[in-house]
């Protein structure tokens, strides 16, 4: 029985069912496969794929992150520089969303099926 909370499970992308599982197969920051989740737990063979297209709802968490990234992004820039050119929001703004897009992605979806799905935690 998995004595990890619901919070952990989140951050470690974990089974909403037995929070023992693997989400992904590989790692999280991955850039390869980095849509691919496991259409079943390997713990307790919980299906995460409910249904085709289940985690298209995603994209709207992801989108939340990169807009969240774009406005911490603007104002630390403002915080450290006084007068920042055009090309250093550009810049900074494109390097974080390429190097965060696997965290952004995966979370989305870990979010997405915790918060929408219809898997509750059974500590068996």
């Amino acid at each position: 029985m998995s004595k990890i909370s619901k919070t952990q499970a989140i951050l470690t992308a974990k089974c909403p069912n037995c929070r023992e599982g693997n989400l992904f197969e590989g790692s999280k920051m991955s850039f390869k496969n980095l849509t691919a989740i496991n259409h079943s737990c390997p713990v307790c063979n919980a299906n995460l794929m409910p249904e085709p297209g289940f985690y298209d709802g995603a994209l709207y968490i992801s989108y939340a992150f990169s807009v969240a990234l774009v406005i911490t992004v603007l104002v630390a820039l403002n915080v450290l520089f006084k007068r920042p050119e055009l090309w250093m929001y550009l810049t900074t703004i494109f390097v974080g969303n390429v190097l965060l897009l696997p965290l952004m992605l995966r979370y989305s979806k870990v979010l997405y099926l915790y918060l929408v799905s219809k898997l509750k935690y059974r500590g068996y």
